[in-house]
């Protein structure tokens, strides 16, 4: 087995582009799975600001298999998006063996994080693990790499100053709107929204002394997350913000319609009505439809599902709200300005809303450039143990491949006791029938066989040792190898990226 990891986060992508690399990314794990012979597992991580896919691998990997495999999910990837397979597969960063493990343990522990320590990772880590087992695309090696990962992270937690902070991008979403907002016991929210980022958003501003939190839900669960959240549901949005003060938008509903808005360049018919849209475009591709027309040249495309699908929020609704509001302000100069936080990777609010006057729009690039430094020993303290954690992970899975090598020796030595074991008893029966003596019992030759094989393994220590190191060293010379063809690929993507239209802005 060899674990390979395909990753585009903040760190290598502008969030624009990041966006739309990731529509569509909840059924590429099990298309990958069900498509591709090799890949024996798929785990997918898609969060606000990262979308990475782990692969466990059933098969002997080169350089060249490295690419070809990276291809092959690109393809995918690019026909669930929207984007170019060529986009797509100079987005991502290739990693193999302990690299996919470092990089997987730091994301965990909030490390390569927007907001440096932020705990809502390790839930996102947790739960994409679930969804892998819903879809039944998880493995044995992935369910060992994910909770793993998931107890590193509890440990930074707990073990360091990273943990302790409550740092998280709500956090520094509602610090950023405290300084426009009235004290935070006269401040009325509004979310969109019912995910866990709304949960976040619930605990944190209460945390805060905000006690007038009003849910909307486009899909109608707005009630059921009221009664478990203890606050007010309500069924017109428009009316919501004509009275709002602070709205926190992370629906993610447009992210979804995207996934499922249908793709005319894919010339296969879509005739099955049990699966999704989304399903339908990627086993198309995996039939064979790489490489088809497409009308994106890059991540964005004027022409793409984006430039028809509406906004939770857009600018018409936004401006009746506040028409309202300037109504029941009655003869007050203008009503209360409205800060909107869109936490949303697909975005939840039309960017134009931030003209409308009175209007404050912070979204995820305004977070990311806002997002706090955090001291340099408390990051070392941190990576000590994700790199630790690492090191016993990778020590371990190469330990059971030279296990296997073990087992074998084990098993030839096992085969020279019984024929030994036989021949000495065959020879003391002989004996003994000289002597007119009856023959050994079974107490006589579990004797005879608990001195043959100890002396038998006495001797095949020495071997053990030796296979065992041999079949370790076998290994990190292949993932060694893996390595520098993963690195070669990503620093091919990384100038291509630096190249192209779709790099960091």
């Amino acid at each position: 087995m060899v674990l390979l990891s395909l990753t585009a986060s903040h760190r290598e992508l502008d969030l624009d582009a990041l966006e739309r690399l990731s529509t569509g990314s909840s059924s590429v794990g099990r298309v990958v799975v069900g498509t591709c012979g090799p890949v024996a597992g798929a785990v997918v991580i898609s969060t606000c600001n990262r979308f990475e896919l782990y692969l466990d691998v059933d098969a002997p990997l080169s350089g060249d298999s490295v690419r070809h495999a990276t291809r092959h999910v690109a393809e995918l990837v690019a026909h669930a998006s929207g984007v170019t397979g060529d986009v797509a597969a100079r987005s991502f960063t290739v990693r193999t063996g302990p690299e996919v493990t470092e990089h997987l343990f730091a994301v965990a522990s909030g490390l390569d994080a927007m907001v440096v320590g932020e705990r809502e990772i390790a839930g996102q880590v947790k739960r994409s693990l679930a969804e892998a087992r819903e879809q039944e695309t998880t493995s044995k090696t992935l369910e060992l790499l994910f909770q793993t990962a998931s107890r590193t992270s509890k440990r930074v937690g707990t073990d360091t100053e990273l943990g302790a902070a409550g740092r998280s991008v709500v956090a520094l979403a509602l610090d950023l709107a405290e300084r426009e907002l009235p004290p935070w016991d006269g401040t009325r929210a509004v979310l969109i929204g019912t995910g866990s980022y709304a949960g976040a958003s619930v605990a944190a501003l209460r945390a805060r002394g905000c006690d007038d939190i009003r849910v909307y839900s486009q899909s109608g669960r707005a009630e059921a997350f009221a009664e478990s959240h203890d606050v007010q549901p309500v069924a017109s949005l428009v009316e919501a913000l004509a009275d709002a003060d602070l709205v926190v938008s992370c629906s993610g509903a447009r992210g979804r319609a995207l996934a499922a808005t249908p793709r005319v360049e894919l010339a296969a018919p879509l005739v099955e009505p049990v699966e999704t849209e989304d399903d339908r475009r990627l086993n198309a591709t995996a039939a064979g439809n790489f490489g088809g027309p497409t009308a994106l040249p890059g991540l964005v495309s004027e022409n793409g599902p984006e430039a028809s699908l509406g906004h939770v929020l857009d600018t018409a609704a936004l401006v009746r709200a506040r028409e309202r509001a300037a109504d029941r302000a009655g003869d007050e100069p203008e009503p209360r300005p409205l800060v909107i936080l869109d936490l949303a990777l697909h975005r939840d609010v039309d960017p134009r809303v931030a003209d409308v006057e009175g209007v404050l729009l912070f979204d995820l690039a305004t977070l990311k450039a806002h997002a706090p430094a955090v001291a340099h020993v408390v990051v070392a303290q941190a990576q000590g143990i994700v790199d630790a954690a690492a090191r016993r992970f990778e020590e371990t899975r190469l330990g059971r491949e030279a296990d296997a090598a073990v087992v074998a020796l084990l098993d030839e030595a096992e085969v020279r006791a019984q024929a030994e074991i036989a021949a000495t008893v065959a020879r003391l029966t002989d004996e003994l029938a000289a002597r007119g003596e009856p023959a050994p019992d079974e107490s006589d030759v579990d004797v005879i066989a608990r001195d043959v094989r100890r002396r038998v393994h006495a001797e095949l220590h020495d071997k053990i040792v030796a296979v065992r190191a041999k079949a370790t060293a076998k290994a990190r010379a292949a993932e060694a190898a893996l390595v520098q063809g993963a690195e070669a690929l990503t620093l091919e993507a990384s100038a291509q990226r630096d190249a192209g239209p779709t790099g960091r802005r």
